[in-house]
């Protein structure tokens, strides 16, 4: 409900701002639809790293159970006994494990279950997590080393991550503060000296000048957000 406030005042803003007149606001509607897709998918990927970091936690206490002697099924509960300080219940990761314990007490193999987990999550992350589980378990191979490796690397990638993210906090606050500077100035300009623009406004020409200036700012915060995404 808060992105869809904001998309409307978006699109308001904007209407004033590049045409002068409320009526824009419905021609500008689709803008109002891109940033509430947009602000989806940024919400979506930030959900994404919480869990991510989340599960590498979960992981790692799953290893310290194994190496301490408990079977895989009996890991699992142990687990989800050493998130409860750590998650709430609403959690994703304390609700995974949930069904995963829920699944385990309707007989099925831990292999099955995380195999499910990993389905229902589908992160890259979490499947190379079950394949090389899945790998150990048939070869019957060192499975307590390999999945400390396993998740030692997957803690790597994340502080990896965490490191580009840092890194790139300011180039996002100069990059946030330029897409506010052009609509700041000509709003300014509006309540300044609204005589210098009225010329754009009520006619054919600045119509097609503004609707110009207001698609190169729109390519351009698309440019811009692009070039601050870096995936490892």
């Amino acid at each position: 409900m808060l992105a869809a406030v904001k998309a409307i005042l978006l699109d308001g803003l904007l209407a004033y701002l590049f045409y002068n007149t409320w009526v824009a606001a419905i021609a500008l509607v689709p803008v109002s639809i891109f940033y509430l897709h947009q602000w989806r998918e940024d919400y979506c990927h930030k959900k994404e790293q919480e869990f991510r970091e989340q599960f590498q936690n979960g992981m790692q206490i799953l290893s310290s159970s194994l190496k301490a002697g408990y079977s895989v099924e009996n890991a699992v509960r142990e687990t989800e006994k050493d998130l409860r300080p750590l998650y709430s219940k609403d959690s994703r990761i304390r609700r995974e494990f949930n069904r995963m314990i829920h699944e385990l007490n309707m007989n099925l193999t831990a292999e099955q279950v995380l195999k499910d987990m990993a389905r229902r999550i589908r992160q890259e992350d979490v499947d190379n997590f079950v394949m090389v589980f899945a790998t150990a378990k048939r070869t019957g191979g060192d499975s307590i080393s390999i999945l400390k490796n396993t998740v030692q690397m997957i803690g790597e990638k994340i502080e990896v991550e965490r490191e580009i993210q840092t890194m790139l906090a300011a180039k996002k606050m100069e990059f946030n503060m330029m897409c506010i500077i052009p609509l700041g100035m000509v709003l300014y300009m509006r309540m300044a000296f609204p005589e210098f623009l009225i010329v754009l406004y009520g006619n054919i020409v600045g119509v097609i000048l503004m609707s110009v200036c207001l698609v190169v700012y729109g390519l351009a915060w698309r440019l811009g957000t692009k070039m601050i995404q870096i995936e490892v």
